[in-house]
């Protein structure tokens, strides 16, 4: 990938005019009105030499495009954050072109800072926004491979998930900033069918499968009547909680959700699912980039950008191999001290799987979860002795709602700026994931020590501009995901789990697991492979979809995983008897986000302090 380099030249003009941020705001449907008076950025465009009001500025006019992951991360202060919490980001072609000449827009005013005059943080930060800037331009000629509604992260999972989980609900103003939104679902749902609609017209399909996986799970999303679906039964649940709504209040807005989920979100859901039952006929089921004429190109773009590193497809999928072997080695070894000692390590482990499954009904499910809260309150307690920086905002734990439970797998959503919402682990509950087989591990990788103390520190170090403590431009899937291998690794070798040998097969499984991803994404995207020969190859099928739709992003857990042990064995080697694992886990999580090249320097730096 193209590495932007920083010289020094002329000073920095402000990016965007008032009336530049008016148009954003209303092409976003928000009212422009007060638009120069709230926004720091759109001032008088006079120059400017600090690269602190460039960050400022510029993550500020990118987050005024986008209301709805402003409203994630509460990035803006009260009454303009209100205001963005009323609309829901653009789902259009011209967005996206606006968004790659925005980035080019500030890849240009990035370079006439000087690098050499900036502090640590500073210098950080600028190579950072560069390449994360840089990402978004390259990505441009491969933008028309994404598909706009699929099972795992198109606008039909994302609008739910935003007020489901995200969406603030604990004032009368944050009810009705609810509505306004609701009723704009129909608008932002058509936007994502006209795109999927056009693609399909040139050619551009989703494989068959998950066509036919995308419908599924709309038309169950579209299922129950409107007063149960989720969009009003969490909304009508979390107004009960609201100190300046009585009972006829709360019932007005529950009415209010009642009818637009009725008369504006299922037709829009209906006219989607029809726009994709419209393109079976002509997809197919090959899986892969490679089927696109420009897959080669596009699948090598998406694996510099998710591992930041420059290893090709077949280095990964070599690497792959070679971590597969290696680990099933491990677990061939703890399955026989147990006595399990026929099939293969894919036949054992199931069966352990299945010995130590949840029952299928809401008694299992209340047990997983509370399972899933006791290892996070146990994890916190045992994290004392390798991190003496903790994040301030808790976590918790909740399942996704059911329409999610067949293709979601489980993921953690990041606490805003202001702290009003803690850290959410989510879990689906389909019956292969209601095992206790896994779950301690699991819990270490998205909750503690894992994504919560990466993203929740990031969050909170006010050291770091805005757009880093919120990942304002995107993240970078190697570090966090990486760290949060790493974490599940980590656990293993401080002996969290002594006396528990399923327990480290399942933290063994889970790192199987994602070597096993590199081959099969390399495998899929790379080298023609089919769904079935993923699924044959140990990849559960809704996992297989997951790669399917989102390219690389799988690859990114081992690579970084492997680079940050190394980078933690390097400091080791280094410091001998001075190292400590505390100040080497602070120098990477109070990093922040970053890619594996520039967290290199940054141990290297540290290697360097510690030698006083």
């Amino acid at each position: 990938m193209t590495k932007t380099g920083l010289p020094a030249t002329r000073p920095l003009r402000l990016l965007l005019s008032a009336a530049v941020t008016a148009a954003v705001l209303t092409a976003c449907g928000a009212s422009p009105s007060g638009a120069a008076d709230n926004s720091r950025a759109a001032s008088t465009g006079q120059a400017t030499t600090d690269v602190g009001a460039f960050f400022e500025t510029f993550s500020d006019e990118w987050m005024l495009r986008r209301p709805s992951s402003a409203t994630a991360s509460r990035y803006f202060d009260d009454e303009r954050q209100a205001e963005m919490d009323r609309h829901l980001t653009p789902m259009t072609e011209d967005f996206q072109r606006e968004t790659v000449e925005m980035a080019r827009q500030g890849l240009e005013q990035l370079a006439r800072f000087d690098l050499a005059g900036m502090d640590d943080t500073q210098r950080v930060s600028a190579e950072l926004m560069a390449w994360q800037l840089q990402v978004i331009v390259d990505g441009e000629r491969f933008s028309h491979l994404q598909f706009p509604l699929n099972q795992f992260g198109g606008a039909n999972v994302g609008l739910p998930n935003l007020m489901t989980v995200v969406h603030p609900v604990n004032s009368r103003q944050d009810a009705d900033n609810y509505i306004a939104r609701l009723g704009q679902f129909r608008t932002r749902m058509a936007e994502a069918a006209q795109r999927a609609s056009d693609l399909g017209e040139r050619g551009v399909l989703p494989p068959r499968f998950i066509l036919e996986a995308t419908i599924s799970q709309m038309e169950q999303f579209i299922a129950p009547e409107p007063a149960e679906n989720p969009l009003v039964a969490t909304f009508a649940a979390r107004l009960a909680g609201v100190g300046d709504l009585d009972e006829s209040g709360r019932a007005g807005f529950i009415d209010r959700a009642t009818t637009l989920v009725a008369d504006e979100v299922y037709p829009a859901w209906r006219d989607a699912i029809a726009v994709l039952r419209s393109q079976i006929p002509q997809a197919t089921d090959d899986a892969g980039l490679w089927r696109f004429e420009d897959g080669a190109e596009a699948y090598a773009y998406h694996l510099a950008r998710f591992t930041s590193t420059d290893l090709d497809a077949e280095q990964i999928h070599e690497l792959g191999l070679a971590e597969v072997a290696r680990i099933e080695g491990e677990m061939d070894a703890i399955l026989r001290s147990l006595g399990r000692t026929e099939g293969t390590v894919n036949e054992r482990v199931a069966q352990l799987r299945q010995d130590l499954a949840y029952p299928l009904d809401d008694e299992g499910r209340a047990q997983i979860m509370a399972d899933i809260e006791t290892y996070m309150r146990d994890a916190e307690r045992r994290a004392d002795e390798l991190f003496d920086i903790r994040p301030k905002t808790p976590v918790i734990a909740q399942p996704y709602p059911e329409f999610r439970w067949e293709s979601a797998a489980a993921s953690y959503t990041a606490p805003p700026l202001d702290g009003s919402r803690p850290g959410v682990y989510q879990m689906p509950l389909r019956a292969n994931r209601m095992t206790n087989f896994g779950l301690r591990t699991l819990a270490y990788h998205e909750a503690v020590p894992g994504h919560h103390f990466q993203v929740a520190l990031s969050v909170e170090n006010t050291a770091l501009p805005k757009f880093r403590q919120t990942r304002a431009l995107g993240g970078i899937s190697a570090f966090s995901e990486g760290w949060a291998l790493y974490a599940e690794r980590l656990a293993a070798e401080e002996g969290w789990y002594e006396g528990d040998p399923e327990g480290l097969l399942g933290q063994l499984d889970a790192e199987l697991f994602r070597a096993r991803r590199l081959v099969v994404d390399t495998g899929l995207h790379a080298k023609g492979w089919t769904r079935q020969q993923a699924i044959d190859y140990g990849i559960a099928p809704s996992e297989v979809d997951r790669y399917v739709v989102m390219p690389c992003q799988a690859t990114s857990y081992k690579v970084g995983q492997l680079e940050m042990i190394r980078l933690r064995d390097k400091a080791r080697d280094a410091l001998g008897d001075a190292f400590d694992p505390r100040e080497f886990h602070n120098r990477v999580l109070l990093t922040g986000v970053v890619p594996l090249h520039l967290l290199e320097r940054e141990i290297d730096a540290y290697i360097e302090e510690a030698r006083g």
